[in-house]
């Protein structure tokens, strides 16, 4: 089952200076909650681009570490990028950032994930009882963070 999380913010901040954020990869590290552990491995450069291949680790419950193998499927500047799960522990992981400059010098921000877990009914409780809550844990954190960078 085909799953969808949908977060939108708004921020005080011209779209050159937003996009210039979210599109360096290395900005992924302060987006994410400490207790997950995050940790880049591959090479990055300064800016994300189409086909890039990212690899990192984390630690989605106690003890237990996950690879990940992402894409960035397409980007359109300062509009949107498209990240793919390649490898991962979901069955299907496609996030969509979208930046819509506003008037006043404003950004609105919508980052979409769709996934799926597997397992069928196994997969359908694990989402209720856990992944969902976690999910969106991380995108209120990451919510946070962006307010206290944008402000």
């Amino acid at each position: 089952m085909i799953y969808v999380i949908e977060q939108e913010q708004i921020v005080n901040a011209e779209i050159d200076k937003v996009w210039d954020y979210f599109s360096t990869p290395r900005n992924l590290n302060a987006m994410t909650p400490k207790s997950l552990q995050f940790r880049i491995i591959s090479n990055l450069p300064d800016k994300m681009y189409t086909g890039q291949i990212i690899q990192y680790r984390v630690k989605a419950v106690p003890l237990i570490w996950s690879n990940w193998l992402t894409e960035i499927k397409y980007v359109i500047e300062k509009r949107k990028f498209v990240d793919e799960q390649r490898l991962g522990p979901y069955k299907f992981w496609f996030h969509e950032h979208i930046f819509e400059p506003l008037e006043g010098g404003k950004v609105k921000i919508t980052d979409r994930v769709h996934y799926d877990i597997g397992f069928g009914f196994i997969g359908s409780l694990l989402n209720t009882l856990f992944i969902k809550r976690k999910l969106e844990s991380i995108f209120k954190f990451r919510r946070k963070k962006v307010e206290e960078v944008f402000g």
